[in-house]
C-alpha cells in the first residue's frame, strides 16, 4: 500500500476582496462576484513561495509522523519562485533537517507542477528507490494590476508525504493527459503572466480535466455517485461547477474541497488546499478524486481511498479551515506593496 502518510496547508493572514480591486479601475464589482470569488489570500512582506512551503510542509511531517531524515526526495512545485537561478527545493530540505542525502527537484507546469511531483513520488515509493516523500505545492500567484487575473490570483501552500508507512489515503489510480494549448504563458523576463482568453475554458481547463477524469472513472468502473469527494483544479468558483455538472458530480461532493471560493486561485496549491481540507473532514472507507490541472495544458486525475488513520492524523496540525479563518483585511494600496507591484523611483 503506498499513498499520503501526511497533509498540511498553510494559507497567508493578509486578504483583498475582488470588490476593491474592481473600484481602483473603474470596473464593474459584478465581473469578480460572477467568479465565485469575494476575497483572495496576500502573502505577507516577509513571505514568498519558500516561506509559505515550509509551514505547510511541517505540517505534513507533522501529521506524517515521519523523521525528516528518511525522506528521500523534497519536490517542490511552483510558478512563482523567490530566484529565478536557485532551486527552492534545497532549501526547504535544510530548514527541515532533511538535507543532505536526499533528492531535491524544482518543477514547473503551471498549475499543474507540484502534481508531477506526487505522480514520481508514487512511483518511486511503490518501487522502494525512496522510503518517504515530501510534495509540495506553494504559489505567490501572479497577476497583472488591472488583469482579471488580479481578481483571483492568491498566495498559499499545500504539502503531502508520500509513504507505505502511516497511509491514511491509500493511492488506486491515475491518469494524465496532456497537449500544447497555449492558453496561459509568461515570456522570460516578463514580470506578469499573459493569457489567451479563448482558449482558457473549453480547449484547456475543461478538455484536459474532463478526458483525464472521465477515463480514470471508466478504467476503475466508478459512477459519480462512488466518489465522496471530488478535488478539481479551481481557478475560479465558476470553472469546477460546471465541470462537476458535466460529469455528473453533485454540489456537496464539490463543496469541502472548493477553497477558491474563501481564497481565491493558489496555482500549484489550488487541488492541493482543496485536498488538504477533504482529508481534515473524510471518513476512512472515502473515495477521493483529485484532479490538477496546469496550462499549457495537461491535467492528472487522482483516486484515493481514506484509511482509518485519517482519524488519528487529523488532530496533529492545524486545519485548513483554521488558516482560511485566521484573516486580516488590507486595502488595493497595501495589497500592491506587499506584492512590490509600487517600485521605487532611482534618484
Amino acid at each position: 500500500m503506498v499513498g499520503i502518510a501526511g497533509w498540511g496547508a498553510y494559507v497567508p493572514l493578509y486578504r483583498v476582496s475582488t470588490e476593491e480591486i474592481a473600484l481602483h479601475w473603474g470596473s464593474d464589482p459584478k465581473v469578480p462576484l460572477s467568479l465565485g470569488v469575494k476575497e483572495k489570500s496576500v502573502a505577507g512582506p516577509d513571505e514568498d513561495s519558500v516561506t509559505i512551503a515550509w509551514e505547510a510542509a511541517v505540517n505534513a511531517l507533522t501529521r506524517a509522523q515521519v523523521d525528516p531524515k528518511d525522506v528521500g526526495m523534497v519536490f517542490i512545485g511552483s510558478e512563482s519562485k523567490p530566484y529565478a537561478v536557485k532551486p527552492s527545493s534545497t532549501i526547504i530540505a535544510d530548514a527541515l533537517g532533511i538535507a543532505p542525502e536526499t533528492m531535491a527537484v524544482d518543477a514547473e507546469f503551471a498549475c499543474r507542477a507540484a502534481s508531477e511531483g506526487l505522480r514520481h513520488a508514487l512511483v518511486l515509493v511503490s518501487e522502494g528507490a525512496v522510503r518517504h516523500a515530501l510534495i509540495i505545492g506553494t504559489d505567490t500567484a501572479q497577476g497583472a494590476p488591472g488583469d482579471v487575473l488580479e481578481y483571483t490570483a492568491a498566495s498559499g501552500g499545500a504539502a503531502f508525504v508520500v509513504s507505505n508507512e502511516n497511509v491514511v489515503a491509500n493511492f488506486l489510480d491515475a491518469y494524465t493527459f496532456v497537449t500544447d494549448t497555449p492558453d496561459f504563458w509568461r515570456r522570460d523576463g516578463s514580470q506578469f503572466p499573459a493569457h489567451g482568453e479563448g482558449f482558457t475554458g473549453e480547449p484547456a481547463y475543461f478538455y484536459h480535466l474532463y478526458n483525464a477524469i472521465k477515463e480514470l472513472m471508466e478504467r476503475n468502473s466508478l459512477k459519480p455517485s462512488d466518489v465522496a469527494y471530488f478535488v478539481p483544479h479551481q481557478p475560479n468558483v465558476r470553472f469546477p461547477m460546471k465541470l462537476a455538472k458535466m460529469l455528473g458530480f453533485k454540489r456537496e461532493q464539490l463543496m469541502i474541497g472548493l477553497t477558491t471560493a474563501d481564497i481565491g486561485n493558489t496555482y500549484n496549491a489550488s487541488a492541493f488546499l482543496g485536498m488538504t481540507r477533504v482529508l481534515d473532514n473524510a471518513s476512512p472507507g472515502d473515495l477521493v478524486l483529485m484532479a490538477p490541472f496546469g496550462s499549457g495544458a495537461g491535467a492528472d486525475a487522482y483516486l484515493f481511498e481514506v484509511t482509518d488513520r485519517v482519524e488519528e492524523a487529523k488532530a496533529l496540525a492545524p486545519t485548513t479551515q483554521s488558516y482560511i479563518e485566521r484573516r486580516k483585511v488590507i486595502d488595493y494600496a497595501t495589497y500592491l506593496r506587499f506584492r512590490n507591484k509600487i517600485k521605487k523611483l532611482a534618484r
